[in-house]
């Protein structure tokens, strides 16, 4: 047993029907067949006019009527030879004038309810279905036709009545034994417990096909439309839209939700519990592919399966700071959005709960504010919470795919190509099953982005990215490893063909226009010319290479002297030296400015926290609309490493000289133990947070003696070995009172400061481990519990892993 779906469009004229019934005879010589028709194309949206012109006593449904009589009369006379119209011709007049009569008694009393509507629009099918089956006797084929009001039975919701499957599928099963090929009964309609007709929704059809096909256990279900199977997007908006051939259910049912006309989305849940094959054909080319959802679709490289839209959508929006904390308010919305039958598309919630968004149908959304109005007016008096925010003209695009789950990327690919596009996104929302990424964005951008994200996700050719690496030391090496190692891998998974095309040490520099071999960049290096930055930077622009990105992997101020004619030639800087950020305000503040202006990136994460998404998470907090208060950090892996490893057994010099041959220090390590390079880093932080701070803003209290910082390095090991009973006198000072020591970093108020510290069990601080770094950001959202950021602060391999990660943000 097989079941076809044909819709609207297949339907829609005497030709069209004829396809329909060269298809369903070619079906039953198969095995027998049940068709299931809808309405000839648009009579649906004709007859629901007809009724509300009737109740508004607007009597210009009468010529309205007449029309859609006489469309259906001259589809039985094109579709039936002369001496077999006679029968046919008078039931639909009979029909026609039941519907009539109907609109008459609707026009009487002014109104139309659910239950007079349902009937009313019961017609299309019903006739639809009487053309086909008349089509196919007047071809001397042996079928039957089918009422589905007489098999499908439903609650009496009307408009969109639920399905009593425990009743319906005996019913099914007793008409249909296979004792004739085919079998034809209308789609869409149904009848409740008292026999009065009820519809399955817009797109019921489809849904009526799968609830025979799984009553019947059918081998099949064909949806015949208009188009060769699901697409990749809407081709009426996407001109490079391709057929799916092969789909899981979960996908088809995300796509179908978010606007892919050819599926109603409830049409899956039959044939997806019994797991019955779905295929999507085309009428009008039936010899394409089409497309087949499934169970277990084969694998493929794309993580994207399609992408899809589904507008009008307001965005409404309920704010407060008395949310924070109470529980039932996530509740009590849905609950009221309910009550309304309001259906949510689209719901997120702030981490803070401080606000709830939800996106519904634009028709629905006067219902759906005055609801929530209501149903919170208590709290909106009293201050609690604001009016509810509501926003219109927009629309949810969604990126579905089963392979995405488990592959990080997507997301920021999506919101990169959009955000490159000028198309601002109002909300997002992703499932845990991570097959959907939605957002919602304003309804004119919905072609641009939809078109925006085809081409990043299905046409998009390989990037190439051409590095210029300046400082090739211990993180320097770290990098060049990662890179080569990870080169096949950023082309296959991420289409970056990243080259290296320069290279520079404290002496020389290469510069290869066609990419160096990094499996011998050394040699590469040796051969080239003095170093002159100047040079250097004069040929690179000169080469004038796409997506060019320059890594600065030093800490030295010429390099970064460089930056600036750089940017503004829109090459991207990376910097993991801090010379540039911790300068004078002024020139940082320039060098963001110089970013911004030529539309390329100036990217230093790694000046705080090594691989850490320190400065990362502080732009996402500002850019989202946060307000820095506090920050308290660990951000010297050096001083933790040490700290975490003296305990007065072992001279406190020794700890040092451990923490640098380990790769933790700067060449001269009383940048770390005198502050110096953690004053920088929480300059940093406080720009990055907006003020506008300098290097003697920041208060440092060293605890070095004065001795240690006189002479050269093998001078200060020695201060430091002579003066270990102070350094013992800090720690059993702390271990007394059961505390360990930190040096910390700490912005409030305007001011920054850094010193050491005994910090108490409990906090934050104190379970660092190693080479940890920590910072906490105490913030509007973040008032009481801190957004805390840790994990290793130091090291050539996660240092170079965050340069690496600032390289790919800039090729993006």
């Amino acid at each position: 047993m097989q079941v076809l779906k044909f819709g609207g469009s297949s339907v829609a004229t005497a030709d069209n029907i004829q396809r329909v019934l060269d298809l369903a005879q070619a079906a039953a010589r198969q095995a027998p067949t049940v068709v299931v028709v809808s309405a000839l194309g648009g009579v649906t949206d004709q007859l629901i006019t007809a009724g509300r012109r009737a109740a508004a006593h607007d009597d210009s449904y009468r010529p309205l009527l007449r029309e859609l009589e006489q469309r259906h009369l001259e589809a039985a006379r094109g579709l039936l030879p002369i001496a077999g119209q006679s029968a046919v011709l008078s039931q639909v007049k009979t029909s026609c004038n039941e519907l009539e009569s109907l609109c008459d008694g609707i026009f009487a009393l002014g109104e139309l309810s659910a239950r007079t509507l349902d009937r009313l629009v019961s017609y299309g099918e019903l006739l639809s279905s009487r053309l086909v089956a008349a089509g196919l006797a007047a071809r001397g084929a042996a079928h039957q036709r089918l009422d589905s009001r007489q098999l499908i039975r439903t609650d009496a919701r009307y408009g969109h009545a639920a399905v009593d499957f425990a009743t319906t599928n005996p019913l099914i099963q007793a008409a249909v034994t296979g004792e004739v090929p085919l079998y034809v009964a209308p789609g869409f309609v149904a009848a409740a417990p008292d026999g009065s007709t009820t519809t399955l929704g817009r797109g019921g059809s489809d849904y009526t096909a799968a609830i025979f096909a799984g009553a019947l256990g059918a081998s099949t279900l064909e949806i015949w439309t208009d188009v060769s199977g699901m697409m990749t997007a809407d081709p009426r908006l996407v001109r490079a839209a391709r057929p799916i051939p092969r789909i899981s259910y979960q996908e088809a049912m995300e796509l179908s939700h978010f606007g892919a006309k050819v599926l109603y989305p409830p049409t899956i849940q039959p044939v997806m519990r019994a797991g019955i094959p779905l295929w999507i054909k085309n009428t009008f080319a039936p010899t394409d592919a089409g497309t087949l959802v499934e169970v277990a679709p084969p694998a493929n490289h794309a993580f994207v399966r399609g992408i899809s839209s589904i507008g009008p959508i307001s965005l409404l929006r309920l704010e407060g700071s008395g949310m924070v904390g109470v529980p039932g308010f996530s509740r009590r919305l849905f609950a009221a959005l309910a009550q309304e039958q309001v259906n949510v598309v689209l719901i997120t919630q702030s981490s803070s709960e401080h606000s709830i968004c939800v996106a519904v149908s634009t028709p629905d959304a006067d219902r759906a504010q005055q609801a929530a109005d209501q149903e919170f007016a208590a709290e909106i008096g009293r201050g609690l919470l604001d009016p509810l925010d509501r926003e219109d003209e927009l629309a949810v695009v969604a990126l579905v795919g089963e392979q995405m789950k488990n592959h990080p990327g997507i997301s920021g690919r999506l919101f990169g190509a959009l955000g490159q596009n000028g198309v601002n996104i109002r909300a997002i929302a992703q499932g845990s099953s991570e097959k959907n990424i939605s957002t919602v964005i304003r309804q004119q951008d919905v072609r641009k982005a939809i078109n925006v994200l085809h081409e990043t996700f299905f046409e998009a050719t390989t990037r190439q990215v051409n590095v210029v690496v300046a400082g090739v030391g211990n993180v320097g090496r770290k990098l060049l490893e990662q890179l080569q190692r990870q080169q096949p891998w950023l082309r296959e998974k991420l289409r970056l063909h990243l080259r290296v095309v320069g290279l520079a040490n404290s002496r020389q520099f290469v510069l290869q226009e066609d990419g160096l071999d990094l499996a011998d960049w050394e040699a590469a290096l040796a051969a080239g010319p003095a170093l002159d930055l100047t040079r250097l930077t004069d040929e690179l622009l000169a080469l004038n290479l796409r997506n060019t990105v320059f890594v600065d992997v030093t800490a030295s101020a010429d390099v970064a002297q460089v930056y600036e004619q750089l940017l503004a030639r829109s090459v991207a800087v990376v910097a993991c030296n801090k010379v540039a950020a911790s300068a004078e305000y002024a020139r940082y503040a320039r060098l963001k400015s110089l970013a911004q202006e030529f539309n390329t990136q100036f990217l230093f994460e790694t000046n705080v926290g090594a691989g850490l998404p320190i400065i990362g998470t502080l732009g996402d907090l500002l850019r989202s609309g946060d307000e820095v208060q506090r920050m308290q950090a660990v951000l010297s892996g050096t001083l933790n490493f040490v700290f975490n490893h003296y305990d007065g057994t072992r001279p406190f010099a020794e700890v040092v000289r451990q923490a640098q041959q380990e790769g933790y220090t700067e060449p001269d390590p009383r940048l770390d133990l005198t502050g110096v390079d953690v004053a920088r880093k929480i300059l940093i932080l406080a720009r990055e947070a907006g003020h506008p701070l300098e290097m003697p803003d920041v208060q440092n209290d060293s605890f070095l003696p004065a001795a240690c910082l006189q002479g050269d390095v093998p001078a200060f090991y020695e201060q430091l070995a002579a003066h270990e009973a102070h350094f013992k006198g800090l720690y059993d000072a702390a271990a007394s009172q059961g505390k360990k020591l930190r040096f910390v970093a700490s912005f409030e108020d305007g001011q920054a400061r850094v010193g050491l510290q005994s910090v108490a069990p409990g906090h934050d601080l104190y379970s660092l481990q190693g080479k940890d770094n920590a910072v906490l950001f105490y913030t509007n959202r973040y008032v009481e519990q801190p957004l805390v950021v840790k994990g290793a602060g130091a090291g050539a391999e996660v240092t170079a892993s965050g340069v690496f990660a600032d390289v790919l943000r800039a090729a993006h």
